[in-house]
């Protein structure tokens, strides 16, 4: 049974203990000190509080930390957050890989801007992101994490921040990226009263990703195809010669990968393999990789990666040839239980034919999935959703991010108005890479749903303040005017993008 938290916390001294301003919306509500969080008893609720002082640049805070249990076999790990000086909001952090986060650094942005922050850990523990053999071993923690721990969360929390502040939230924000991503779009489709705007970055929204990760790791095995650092600096040099001056600045960046059409035959060896030129199977194998593998039915088996990404590859990806990655695949060996009806199936040469769709018709699929376009009943109710994936991202692919944006601008009603797409030139998986990878998500969601204009750009920067740019919302892209400093945006202007 879901928990009545604000019975469970016992947290009517905890409401007695908060100073506010008639709980007039959109004001600051102030818990009175550590005395507001000195609960001797939480009822049912499987957990306790602490009062946490200010300190490295974070303000004083309760912490709330417990286990819901909304099913025999679920046992949900949470932790609360709420600030010593509230803003009014709330804030649900998603995880990554197949983790939650219940970290105080993914909470951090949060509660220095004065939100009450929740967090799961998904329904496992267990902090080792590639690490999921356990929801094979779980049918109930396997539902948890693929979509009831973030709705628990959020239902719990609210109570739990009403029972608190003695009144309910103005605004409820998610964001995440990664699996967090996934999270957040769940949330959208199957929860749209959740929450009242969303930032999902980089969603790894369907197995498409898992899939992809095992059959480029084949492709690279194939043939001897893998690549030296050394050798995928010299397909990124020669990408970036034929592409990276479309948006009108050399800056070690493509803004638009689709529209590069440099050919990797251009590097082929003539004789022997050199450290200028490359073997013919790497050359096969590039071009599968950029090109992607299709399934009968004409979805994806394996997504496309970036030309211009090259030198980044390496993190997800068998680049070197021996057919495993870091990742193991993105996890997708140990669910071999769930998606293949019992029968064995071998990873090096999983088939885009028949096991890519059979693993993906499967029950476990069909749950955690997040791939529903139809978002009318979130918008419907004023939602808010920021989608964004970096160009480079050697994970999940842009490309994957490229159709479901699409498909949810043909499908939800309302999607025109209350949904913004961004892809970020240069950037790798949520952060990192050559690209203007820090961007003020929150901030922006928060002006957006408080009766703002919907951002049609967002400015980006690197953290050593060398780069920033403009990134525009879909379906256009950032170029250069021709003149004035390239570091300051407004010297681009958002076209339509050709791809």
């Amino acid at each position: 049974m879901r928990m009545k938290i604000a019975a469970a916390v016992g947290l009517a001294a905890l409401a007695a203990g908060c100073a506010s301003n008639e709980g007039e919306a959109g004001t600051s509500i102030t818990l009175a000190g550590a005395e507001a969080c000195s609960a001797d008893q939480i009822g049912s609720l499987d957990g306790e509080t602490k009062w946490v002082e200010a300190a490295e640049g974070l303000p004083a805070y309760c912490e709330v930390t417990a286990t819901l249990h909304p099913a025999e076999g679920s046992d949900i790990g949470v932790v609360y957050r709420l600030p010593e000086s509230w803003n009014g909001k709330i804030l649900g952090i998603g995880g990554g890989g197949w983790a939650g986060n219940v970290t105080l650094m993914a909470a951090s942005e949060g509660l220095k801007k004065g939100y009450a922050t929740l967090q799961t850990d998904g329904g496992n523990a267990g902090t080792d992101v590639w690490n999921n053999g356990w929801i094979a071993e779980n049918p109930e923690a396997a539902k948890d994490f693929s979509y009831r721990a973030i709705h628990e969360l959020t239902v719990a929390g609210k109570q739990l921040v009403e029972a608190v502040y003695g009144q309910k939230q103005d605004r409820a924000y998610f964001q995440g990226c990664s699996t967090g991503g996934r999270m957040a779009l769940m949330e959208a489709q199957r929860f749209p009263d959740d929450y009242d705007a969303i930032s999902a970055g980089a969603p790894v929204y369907s197995l498409q990703v898992q899939t992809s990760a095992v059959l480029r790791n084949n492709t690279f095995a194939r043939n001897n195809g893998g690549f030296s650092a050394e050798d995928l600096q010299l397909a990124n040099n020669a990408a970036l010669a034929a592409c990276d001056s479309a948006d009108g600045v050399e800056d070690g960046i493509i803004n638009d990968p689709r529209q590069c059409s440099w050919d990797p035959a251009e590097l082929q060896c003539d004789g022997a393999k050199t450290d200028s030129c490359l073997a013919p199977a790497q050359v096969t194998a590039l071009k599968t990789i950029y090109e992607g593998i299709r399934t009968p039915e004409d979805e994806w088996a394996m997504f496309p990666m970036s030309k211009g990404g090259e030198t980044g590859w390496s993190l997800f990806v068998g680049t070197e040839g021996t057919g495993e990655d870091a990742t193991g695949g993105g996890g997708l060996k140990n669910l071999e239980p769930l998606l293949f009806g019992g029968r064995s199936v071998d990873f090096a040469t999983l088939s885009a034919e028949k096991d890519v769709p059979e693993l993906r018709s499967s029950d476990f699929a069909r749950m955690y999935e997040a791939t529903d376009p139809d978002l009318s009943a979130f918008f419907a109710n004023g939602g808010k959703l920021i989608l964004w994936h970096g160009e480079n991202d050697p994970g999940p692919s842009p490309v994957g991010a490229n159709d479901y944006a699409r498909a949810v601008l043909n499908t939800a009603e309302g999607a025109s108005d209350n949904m913004r797409y961004f892809l970020l030139p240069g950037v790798e998986h949520c952060a990192g890479g050559p690209g203007a990878d820090m961007i003020e998500w929150l901030d922006t969601l928060d002006d957006w749903a408080s009766g703002g204009e919907a951002p049609e750009r967002v400015i980006g920067t690197k953290r050593d303040g060398s780069l920033t740019r403009p990134h525009c919302a879909w379906p256009n892209v950032a170029e250069y005017k021709g003149e004035g400093e390239a570091n300051d945006p407004a010297n681009w202007q958002c076209v339509a993008r050709k791809s």
